[in-house]
């Protein structure tokens, strides 16, 4: 990591280099390291450091952004000068809100000092741990335990300067035979927290059981999804609706129907970059404090995130979502919520008559955006359900389903909730046991 002079020596750098109306430095570094394997061997050992700057310049409402992956002060000038000749070929942006001034963030910390110092021993004793119980039961093992230091570091011309650290962890595995795949993973802060022991008994017991899938016929179905599937359903709630651009231009399931319902009432989902049972992240791409945003409240659709630009049109403040500078999709939630029930995972398998349990899905794609229809495949552990139990592994399905219509019709959630780590952010969620889900076809694996 960079000292605390460097980092002031590049800021300096960037303000005394832009002649612009208004300046802004973002400066990325992240320490990572990484153990792979497959074959149930280990294969590559990865430590990297990484540092970055992202300058963005504005002058007349031109806007120009400029990144390098130099973090120096010739770096930084280098930097500013670039984005300054992008800014005078741009056409002048009547949308643009301009940066924000100075205002403090929370001190939520994200840092783990076991996290810090967890080295490529302890990663492959984590990893013996999830290979040697996959060798015992005749599998096969592969994937990755990975750990990550990083610092944000934001200041602009107006005096905003924010800072935040913060690590993670992440341990996750595919355990295979010839017909069968189980898949087991874990994110935390501190890296103590993921039991890798547990994380392979998952996956090899999904293997096991998953021997010789039996085919289903589509249709629809009772499904119980596990909490990676879960995430998969706020992933795309929060690039194709819960964004205030979207909303704006009337691309979003929530434009036109903000104070009506449009999920179960059982249903209530939030974005809280503080909370700190997520990836924390206190301030946005623009230096905003992030604030919690209920996005919707017992079904109903109550609000939407926003950036500066976003919250200009409506003449209110930023909720502290921007994405860094450059991106053109607008602000969306990066530490989403979805409230817990009072069912245990058992309550979410018992209250199924005939059903499907699915791990996780698979390349999932949209559709239709204002229905947030998305079609994809289920993998590595898809059960069939009867009666209450458990009684069978089936081939892998695709499927064609709104995830509005499907949180219509939740019939029960669990009461765990399990962190996901998703491109860019996390989702904190439980288990759903949801009816009617449309399957439309099978494989034949």
């Amino acid at each position: 990591m960079l000292t605390d002079s460097a980092i002031r020596a590049i800021v300096d750098a960037v303000m005394v280099a832009a002649k612009a109306d208004e300046t802004e430095v973002t400066i990325f570094e992240s320490d990572s390291t990484l153990t792979r394997f497959a074959n149930n061997e280990i294969h590559q050992n990865v430590a990297e450091q990484d540092a970055s700057l992202l300058v963005r310049v504005a002058q007349d409402k031109r806007v120009g952004v400029a990144s390098l992956n130099r973090a120096d002060p010739a770096g930084a000038r280098l930097a500013v000068e670039r984005a300054a000749e992008l800014a005078r070929f741009q056409v002048e942006n009547p949308d643009y809100a301009g940066m924000p001034g100075p205002a403090l963030a929370s001190a939520a910390t994200g840092v783990a000092a076991g996290t810090l110092a967890f080295g490529p021993d302890r990663r492959a004793e984590g990893v013996r741990a999830v290979v040697s119980q996959a060798m015992a039961a005749g599998l096969t093992a592969a994937g990755a335990f990975s750990t990550e230091h990083s610092r944000v570091t934001l200041a602009n011309s107006h005096g905003v300067l924010q800072q935040h650290e913060s690590t993670h962890a992440n341990l996750n595995t595919v355990v295979m035979s010839p017909t069968s795949s189980g898949f087991g993973d874990h994110t935390a802060v501190d890296v103590a927290e993921i039991d890798a022991e547990a994380i392979g008994a998952r996956a090899v017991r999904k293997a096991v059981e998953g021997r010789e899938p039996r085919s289903l016929e589509p249709g629809a179905y009772t499904v119980v999804l596990e909490e990676p599937a879960v995430a998969d359903l706020l992933d795309f709630l929060s690039y194709e609706g819960f964004g205030a651009q979207a909303v704006q231009e009337g691309r979003s399931f929530m434009a036109g129907h903000l104070g009506q319902q449009v999920v179960g009432a059982n249903v209530s989902i939030w974005d809280d970059g503080l909370a700190g049972d997520t990836l924390t992240m206190p301030f946005d791409y623009e230096g905003v404090p992030r604030q919690r945003v209920d996005l919707i409240r017992g079904g109903v659709a109550v609000g939407a995130v926003y950036d500066r630009m976003t919250a200009a049109k409506e003449y209110r403040a930023s909720t502290g979502h921007a994405l860094p500078a450059g991106s053109t999709f607008g602000p969306i939630p990066l530490h989403l919520h979805l409230a817990s029930g009072a069912a245990s995972y058992g309550d979410l398998v018992a209250g199924v008559k005939r059903g499907v349990l699915v791990t996780r899905f698979w390349y999932t794609r949209t559709v239709h955006p204002l229905t947030v229809t998305v079609t994809g495949m289920t993998r590595d552990g898809t059960f069939l359900i009867e009666d209450g139990r458990i009684v069978a592994p089936v081939r892998n399905l695709r499927f064609t389903q709104g995830y509005l219509e499907a949180l219509r019709n939740v019939e029960a959630i669990g009461r765990d909730t399990k962190l996901v780590r998703e491109f860019g952010g996390s989702n904190r969620v439980p288990a759903l046991r949801i009816a009617g889900w449309n399957f439309t076809g099978g494989t034949e694996h």
